[in-house]
């Protein structure tokens, strides 16, 4: 019984920790519009 408490107080803190993080928005600001330029590593045996 205890584990069951536990487990559920872990989760009740859980999604009101997301939903803290949600009532605050995002940051204002803006992306960048160039685009991050990697490469991907050549095939084996090319």
């Amino acid at each position: 019984m205890r584990a069951f408490v536990a487990a559920a107080s872990g989760l009740v803190l859980a999604v009101l920790l997301v939903f803290a993080i949600t009532a605050t928005g995002a940051p204002e600001g803006k992306t960048s519009p160039k685009p991050l330029l990697t490469t991907a590593p050549a095939a084996p045996g090319k």
